[in-house]
């Protein structure tokens, strides 16, 4: 067993400043920005006293809209010093989510970057709050944001209405020591500290609230699993504002002293000269990105002989990627991990150790100090080992609720504090788990239940097919028929009869593609979830299956 932690959030980071000042903690090459533990501490108290100037409280609500800049992260600690949650706001949303989200989740700051990709914040914000270009000096009133107060902008030439995140040290100087102490003092690690949306693959998005003792115990038994230490440096591609960059990320190194090199936004030569230049050690990301990685036409000139160790999440990991990230990529020690935003977010992750085949076929074993166990779906009786049905967890990884839904709360825990993840999945002796599918993501084709993970799994082994997503489509006779997704590898070029000839023999008729199509890529939430359901949606609509979905839906 691995031991419990119980800091709060700065509170592990002062730990660490005490631990390993002179250790880097935060570095962002391209900015020529290098801060160790020592003055990174110091910076976030610096901010967080300028929080206490602005009139935040402990409780409040502060929405965060930006990419992997710095003050992310300062952001991440400083707001956690003085105990208010921190909500993260997803990169890709548009003006509809961004109210959605500030209106549902209560906040009364939010800070955010000019823009990102084809989407400028600062317009899209303009657009839900009008009242901001008209703002004076005190707080903003904006009608259908009431509890929003004001807004603070990251970066060069403040827009109208906003202030700059850079005033915020200038303005802690009026706050005492004694008084940023005192609050600390008020603090207690199982406070929400976090609340995360739910990527939205499903539904309206839901505010998961999330404890020090979450995020603190889950990140530090991440980096456990990687044999992370103070000599550790990480390069961080994936999105802080998802799970897999504030607690995989920030929070797998701040509990062990290592380094965080964060890329502001993803971009595989990006990743492939921060490794090199910062001699990291890990790196993360989901499999497009380490097939992007991989497949850049400049990877070979790039030394990536310091990388040892990381974690592929996110969605499922090929078979072929990972053997080629720990071939190509050095990464002889990277780590498979899968969990949910409502588990803080990992369940089970595959240790440095674990040989190939347990890495490669397997999302590994259950973290220390957590329960799990797999139960029948109709019955809810748990299941012995080998015998698929519903993962479910238990333990200090296991999330406060969902920000007023008490009701949709109580479906995910159940009254013995079991958290029911709507995964499909089988355990084996040894306690390794696979995850065969989302119970909503079952393809049910005349009876014969089907999932879409081993169908992938399969035509992976295709010399020509780079990426794979499989799905149900509605079908008058059968119900449902099997899809498949397919980007080609550069250069190739593949038919869909090649496809179903390559299955027929080797994996039962039934699973075979009855569809087949071929995409660049994939409808993706911005924290690299492939959005199945938005493929059959495009299918739905291109192959004319209106009258088959409505009888499904009857």
């Amino acid at each position: 067993m691995s031991e419990t932690l119980h800091y709060t959030v700065g509170g592990i980071l002062e730990e660490m400043g005490r631990r390993y000042p002179e250790n880097d903690a935060l570095v962002y090459p391209d900015r020529g920005l290098r801060l160790n533990y020592a003055e990174f501490n110091a910076l976030c108290d610096r901010v967080a006293k300028g929080l206490i100037k602005l009139g935040v409280k402990k409780g409040d609500h502060l929405s965060i809209w930006a990419t992997n800049v710095p003050e992310w992260v300062i952001l991440q600690f400083a707001s956690a010093k003085i105990g208010a949650v921190l909500v993260t706001v997803n990169t890709s949303y548009k003006s509809a989510e961004l109210e959605y989200v500030l209106e549902q989740s209560d906040s009364t700051l939010l800070f955010l970057v000019q823009g990102f990709k084809d989407t400028d914040y600062v317009a899209t914000l303009n657009q839900v709050v009008p009242e901001l270009a008209e703002k004076r000096e005190g707080g903003l009133k904006c009608g259908k944001l009431p509890f929003l107060q004001q807004v603070v902008y990251i970066g060069e030439e403040t827009p109208a209405g906003m202030l700059n995140f850079s005033i915020l040290e200038d303005m802690g100087k009026d706050v005492s020591d004694a008084e940023l102490a005192a609050l600390k003092a008020t603090l207690d690690e199982h406070e929400v500290i976090n609340m995360q949306y739910t990527s939205g693959t499903t539904g309206f998005p839901k505010g998961v609230m999330l404890t020090h003792h979450n995020i603190v115990n889950n990140g530090f038994n991440i980096g456990e699993c990687m044999k992370f230490t103070e000599k550790d440096r990480l390069c961080i591609p994936v999105p802080f504002f998802h799970c897999f960059g504030c607690v995989l990320g920030v929070l797998a190194c701040v509990t062990h002293g290592t380094t965080m090199v964060p890329v502001e936004t993803f971009n595989p030569e990006a990743v492939l000269k921060t490794i090199e230049a910062e001699k990291c050690t890990a790196v993360h990301g989901v499999p497009t990105m380490f097939i992007a990685e991989l497949e850049h036409p400049d990877f070979s000139n790039y030394d990536l002989s310091s990388l040892r160790t990381g974690i592929m999440a996110g969605s499922n990991c090929p078979i072929e990627v990972m053997k080629r990230v720990i071939r190509d990529m050095n990464a002889s020690e990277i780590t498979i991990a899968y969990g949910q935003t409502e588990s803080s977010p990992v369940i089970t992750q595959t240790r440095t150790d674990d040989p190939i085949e347990l890495r490669v076929a397997t999302v590994g074993r259950v973290l220390p100090n957590v329960e799990m166990k797999i139960v029948d779906i109709e019955t809810g009786e748990t299941l012995p080992t080998g015998k698929q049905g519903e993962l479910c967890t238990r333990g200090y990884l296991v999330m406060k609720g969902y920000y007023k839904m008490p009701e949709e709360t109580s479906r995910a825990i159940d009254s013995d504090g079991w958290l029911h993840t709507g995964d499909l999945a089988v355990m084996d002796e040894n306690g390794y788990t696979k995850i065969t599918g989302r119970i909503k993501n079952m393809i049910i084709r005349g009876g014969e239940n089907i999932y879409p993970r081993e169908i992938e799994e399969f035509l992976y082994t295709h010399p020509k097919i780079s990426d794979i997503q499989v799905y149900g489509v509605p079908d008058r006779k059968y119900g449902e028929q099997v899809m498949a997704a397919i980007v080609v590898k550069k250069g190739e070029s593949l038919s869909s009869d090649e496809v179903k000839e390559f299955c027929r023999g080797r994996i039962a008729n039934y699973k075979v593609p009855y569809y087949v199509k071929f995409v660049d890529e994939y409808p993706m939430t911005a924290s690299g979830k492939i959005q199945k359901f938005k493929l059959r949606d495009m299918a739905i609509a291109e192959l004319h299956l209106e009258d088959a979905a409505a009888i499904e839906t009857a």
